[in-house]
């Protein structure tokens, strides 16, 4: 009987405590779900930060595809040689190049979602997302406090 009680109060436990985690994954837009509920955003807010995200993520994934076709390239003129000739120099400033156009639109896109909140959450907002983008916490994938299958913006 104890067992059977023990068994019970657990999975009422597990149900309620992962009720959020399940309501996430029933969200039409799951990547952008933790955002509204993290910093309390309105439907109609938040139906505006969906769309930035949408055309956000349209050109982030071509910026991506850019820079892994340098880093491509880059790995391939290191393999054929053993110093830094000039087409590595220009390669690499190339590739900076990209990164830098990356995180252009990356901010670009974090003010947009920011002035898209109710200000003291897209101050909160902007603070956070750079401090995970641009500060000094290490970054490198970029996950956040999102749900462990979600990810957020990055940085190359």
């Amino acid at each position: 009987g104890g067992v059977l009680v023990a068994a019970a109060a657990y999975g009422a436990a597990y149900f309620v405590c992962s009720a959020p985690c399940r309501e996430l994954e029933q969200d039409k837009t799951p990547a952008l779900a933790w955002l509204q509920m993290k910093f309390q955003i309105p439907d109609a807010e938040f139906a505006r930060i969906t769309k930035l995200h949408e055309a956000y993520s349209a050109g982030c994934m071509e910026r991506c595809r850019r820079i892994e076709a340098k880093n491509a390239e880059i790995e391939s003129l290191l393999a054929a040689t053993n110093n830094v000739t000039p087409q590595i120099e220009a390669a690499l400033r190339e590739a900076a190049l990209i990164r830098a156009e990356c995180q252009q639109a990356m901010l670009r896109h974090f003010y947009e979602v920011s002035q898209s909140m109710p200000p003291e959450q897209g101050r909160r907002y902007l603070d956070w997302v750079i401090s995970r983008t641009l500060g000094s916490q290490p970054h490198s994938d970029m996950t956040f406090d999102a749900p462990a299958a979600e990810h957020e913006p990055h940085s190359h």
